[in-house]
């Protein structure tokens, strides 16, 4: 099968919904399907084989985050040459309902559509007003999937229509085959995620650490993301600081280092997020898992069956929830146990299933729509079976 991925966001800076479509991407490619993803960079960047650069994009204030989108007349020109050379079987979109390639693609694609709605948030009143234009793009589509119940809950209450949910998908056993990297090692939490991006909750953690440092004397932060390391600690006692070590940006296989060391990881996040990768990825390598009890990490960690949960932007309910776990090598055994076990279900091997079968089905439908409209133009011209 022939699939274009269209990714809303700049390849060149990590995201969830990045990594997402890179995983994807590369799971079919492993399957033997020929897969094309169209995304913004900087045409300098280097790229993966499968990536075809849209031109370079711009930040723009989304979903309380900056995201880093590509729109205008060269994007647009860029789109129609990539499905042109493309002849895709299937057009899976992410995030359509963003100003920017999706949207474009939308406009532009003939065929099958799939859309990803990656997106919770529950108070949109831009999406709202910009329906009337995205209704014509959105009526394209052939199929859409959520990446979680809050996803579809956004998409139903804002755009009407439903959507299958699918999570977001991990390589388990990437994570899970990690070797712990011993300076990483002894009575460590760790939080990976872009450190100047206040709804990743880093400023609610840095509220917590004196109380949890008082409680256990030995407990030190890694920290790995961008942002600026010195404005992250400013709020600390000087004499805690030395406590927490910033990693910087650090690869896949560094990350997974991480998480197999740790001893607790948190994910302090405020809001807007609609599943929770981070998670999935912690718990694939046996971390114990702490989270703010937002609706959509609660899904993901079982409702708390696979990971303990923490009041929301409350920094005291934080540091009880790891000092707790520090304290208790049992239940920090218990969560690895069953967050290892649940983790499964969102395993390439079962979400790559689903999302192929998406596109089978729309795939099908197509075809089927082609075979009735070439019968009627036979029909009504009289011409022969093989004339068309």
């Amino acid at each position: 099968m022939k699939v274009g991925i269209v990714c809303p966001y700049s390849w060149d800076v990590p995201g969830g919904v990045q990594f997402h479509i890179r995983d994807l991407a590369e799971h079919l490619i492993r399957l033997g399907h020929e897969v094309s993803v169209l995304a913004p960079a900087d045409d300098e960047t280097p790229l993966p084989p499968y990536v075809v650069s849209a031109g370079r994009a711009v930040p723009v204030p989304y979903n309380g985050s900056v995201a880093r989108l590509n729109f205008g007349f060269l994007s647009a020109a860029r789109v129609r040459r990539w499905l042109h050379d493309g002849t895709f079987d299937v057009i899976h979109i992410h995030e359509p309902t963003s100003p920017s390639l999706g949207l474009l693609t939308c406009w532009a694609a003939q065929g099958p559509i799939v859309a990803t709605f990656h997106t919770s948030n529950p108070r949109s009143r831009a999406m709202i007003a910009a329906y009337p234009i995205l209704q014509p793009a959105l009526e394209k589509i052939s199929a859409r999937i959520a990446v979680s119940e809050y996803a579809r809950r956004t998409l139903v209450e804002h755009l009407g229509g439903d959507a299958v949910v699918i999570p977001n998908g991990v390589d388990v056993d990437f994570f899970a085959r990690a070797e712990p990297k011993p300076e990483w090692q002894g009575e460590t939490i760790g939080f990976i995620g872009r450190i100047d991006e206040p709804r990743k909750g880093l400023p609610v953690l840095m509220k917590a650490l004196p109380q949890i440092f008082a409680a256990r004397p030995e407990a030190r932060l890694l920290v790995a993301g961008r942002g600026d390391e010195e404005e992250a600690v400013a709020s600390l006692p000087a004499e805690l600081r030395s406590r927490v070590e910033f990693l910087g940006m650090i690869s896949d296989e560094d990350k997974a280092r991480l998480l197999r060391s740790v001893d607790v990881y948190v994910a302090p996040n405020t809001g807007g997020e609609s599943f929770g990768i981070i998670l999935v990825e912690a718990m694939s390598a046996g971390a114990p898992v702490l989270a703010s009890d937002l609706d959509a990490f609660a899904q993901v960690l079982d409702q708390g069956a696979a990971g303990d949960l923490f009041a929301n932007e409350d920094a005291s309910s934080l540091a009880d929830g790891a000092i707790r776990l520090l304290r208790d090598p049992v239940r920090r055994e218990e969560l690895r146990d069953r967050g290892s076990k649940h983790v499964r279900r969102f395993d390439w091997s079962t979400v790559g299933a689903d999302i192929l079968s998406v596109y089978e089905t729309v795939a099908v439908g197509a075809a089927a729509v082609a075979t009735d409209e070439r019968t009627g133009l036979r029909a009504r011209f009289g011409l022969a079976k093989d004339k068309l």
